[in-house]
């Protein structure tokens, strides 16, 4: 009869198979970078070695709850995360993804699909010639001929590869309605009435409300991106020949963070930066940039870029090109009426880039995207009108204006006063230099970079500048509502103008 094999003999051999059998996985792993998972395995086997009685329970994973985009948090990201996540609702396509679809019907005058492309930057710039890599940068891909309109597709798009972005809403400090109500109202603003205009926010609202993620704080926890001025939501007439929609008047979206490319006067209505044509990838390619435009030599002393208007006699904008035309070449008008590419990134860059001073008058509106395509290329603004700048973009620009614009007041443009030839002349070097150093300081917070960058190379960019004021802005209302205080000073429905003026 044979001896029974001790057990011992019996669990060596066994484990060391069973070793050489996860080091040969850990590589495997490694080559496909899935070494996650089997280290779980690992992990658990030791565990259970060491103790049967004791058992790891690993945190769930917080990840977007719309399809696209998604990615997994990882511990470190959830400390990171801590009080910043944002909760995106997923609403049905109608009030967004349809919207887009058919894209020739979405402004009347002119068709958006070729704007469409490349989640809503617009078609990559060539550098291929010479011009766009001397204006532009060399060895980049991240030129794009980008609509001013196109912010709330731009938006969403990095909401889904934001870092902080969950699908748990117990853990949300703000919620984010990805309605494209610009795009929403510019296809019936012309030859619809008011129940056209109205029905798809009307109906948002209502989906909204039923939501439990609502009655939290009764839509306060809530923002949007409308990707147009605010006075295209404000209409306070239920006239058919009244401009745009009620939508930011509905109670409902009253009640939410409302972030415009141009803010009217109510208190939660926030202005942030209309999109510029450059969304880099990286923080390096940033500051490549702004060494560019720091040391670039300009040629101009101001500039101009934009379209005359019928009947423009004693307007600021008739005075200006007026001006320009009489400066002797010290000023360069780009005229959008006469042929010239006032949509070519390259052409227009080129302009700002060559200019000591962008002129910013009001355009049909207070305020005008080329504000920005100015600051993006070096070029110090120079403001006619508070509501223009200043009072606008106060989460973006230094509260010092001097710091890196100069303002001309209204009045002196308007009954012909002021040389801008002169008054610009006149400011010395030194300032000059300290002002464009300003301007490119800025840079960083006025562009919408490409989604996805983490680590080293995150930039902190318009949109994470929005996302961390919402979310300050939404803290600030939950302690209030806490401690029984008003909130009328948040949620006035009563215009004051003079934060404007």
């Amino acid at each position: 009869m044979m001896k029974p094999v001790p057990r011992l003999w019996v669990v060596i051999p066994v484990t060391f198979v069973f070793c050489l059998f996860v080091l040969f996985q850990l590589q495997i792993s490694n080559l496909f970078g899935k070494n996650l998972q089997i280290t779980h395995q690992v992990n658990n086997f030791f565990i259970s070695i060491a103790s049967s009685s004791h058992h790891q329970t690993p945190n769930p994973t917080r990840f977007a709850n719309e399809s696209d985009g998604n990615r997994a948090k990882q511990p470190q990201e959830e400390e990171t995360c801590a009080g910043r996540y944002i909760y995106m609702h997923n609403i049905p396509s109608i009030f967004n993804d349809d919207i887009i679809q058919n894209c020739k019907t979405l402004i009347k005058w002119f068709t958006m699909c070729p704007f469409m492309v490349n989640s809503g930057l617009g078609s990559q710039v060539s550098l291929s010639d010479n011009k766009a890599a001397r204006v532009l940068t060399s060895k980049t891909g991240s030129w794009y001929a980008t609509n001013q309109f196109l912010l709330a597709v731009i938006f969403r798009e990095r909401m889904k590869h934001y870092e902080c972005l969950t699908n748990d809403s117990s853990l949300a400090s703000a919620f984010y309605v990805p309605y494209y109500a610009g795009f929403d109202v510019s296809r019936h603003l012309w030859g619809y009435n008011t129940t056209v205009r109205d029905e798809l926010g009307i109906k948002l609202a209502k989906w909204l409300r039923e939501r439990p993620e609502w009655r939290k704080m009764n839509g306060r926890d809530h923002f949007f991106v409308t990707g147009r001025i605010g006075w295209d939501f404000r209409r306070g007439l239920d006239d058919d020949s009244a401009w745009g929609s009620k939508l930011m008047l509905l109670p409902e979206f009253a009640n939410m963070t409302m972030l415009s490319i141009e803010t009217t006067a109510w208190t939660n209505e926030f202005a942030v930066p209309y999109p510029t044509y450059f969304h880099p990838k990286s923080l390096s390619e940033v500051r490549r940039w702004q060494k560019k435009v720091k040391n670039v030599k300009r040629r101009y002393l101001y500039s101009f870029v934009g379209a005359p208007r019928p009947n423009m006699d004693g307007s600021i904008r008739g005075e200006i090109i007026k001006q320009c035309l009489a400066s002797h070449g010290r000023c360069k008008f780009l005229d959008c009426n006469k042929g010239q590419d006032c949509d070519n990134p390259v052409t227009v860059m080129e302009v700002f880039q060559r200019s000591v001073f962008c002129l910013q008058p009001k355009g049909d509106s207070y305020t005008r995207r080329s504000i920005f395509d100015s600051i993006l290329a070096g070029c110090i603004p120079v403001f006619f009108h508070p509501g223009s700048g200043y009072n606008q973009y106060m989460w973006y620009f230094p509260k010092d204006y001097t710091k890196y614009s100069v303002y001309i007041p209204e009045k002196g443009m308007k009954d012909g006063t002021v040389s801008l030839r002169s008054l610009l002349g006149r400011i010395d070097w030194g300032s000059i230099v300290r002002m464009r150093n300003e301007v490119v300081k800025i840079i960083p917070k006025i562009i919408y970079t490409k989604p996805g960058l983490v680590g080293p190379e995150k930039i902190d960019d318009a949109f994470e500048i929005a996302l961390d004021r919402v979310v300050e802005r939404v803290a600030m209302v939950k302690r209030m509502m806490e401690e029984g205080k008003d909130l009328q000073s948040e949620y006035s429905q009563t215009r004051d103008l003079k934060k404007l003026e």
